[in-house]
């Protein structure tokens, strides 16, 4: 599967979480949508007091601009392993996180 298989909506969530990584060349890149329709991308941030992973961060990003809740979000990672709990934790239960490679290759669709 690949981003042009999934909404364009979600789509686009796989293209802002590719830039944020390749821009900071992260481990992580992640973006997520609010339930208006805004999106919210972010990148790993690892320094010695705190570490935070892309999504983690995505979802404080949109905490902190007041959203009222997620409605899908998105991972580019190489990572086999993708930690969905804040996203369980805030956006509920059966909310989608399509998890992608660096190419945009979505390798899952995890249902929180």
């Amino acid at each position: 599967m690949t981003a042009a298989d999934l909404s364009a909506e979600d789509a686009k969530l796989v293209t802002l979480a590719r830039a944020a990584r390749a821009r900071t060349r992260a481990a992580e890149g992640a973006a997520v949508r609010d339930t208006d329709g805004r999106t919210y991308a972010a990148c790993t941030v690892q320094l010695d007091t705190v570490g935070l992973s892309a999504l983690q961060l995505a979802i404080a990003m949109a905490v902190s601009s007041g959203v009222k809740g997620i409605e899908a979000a998105a991972v580019v990672t190489e990572s086999p392993d993708v930690d969905v709990e804040v996203v369980r934790y805030f956006g509920g239960a059966a909310l989608p996180v399509v998890v992608a490679n660096g190419n945009g290759e979505v390798r899952d669709v995890v249902h929180t």
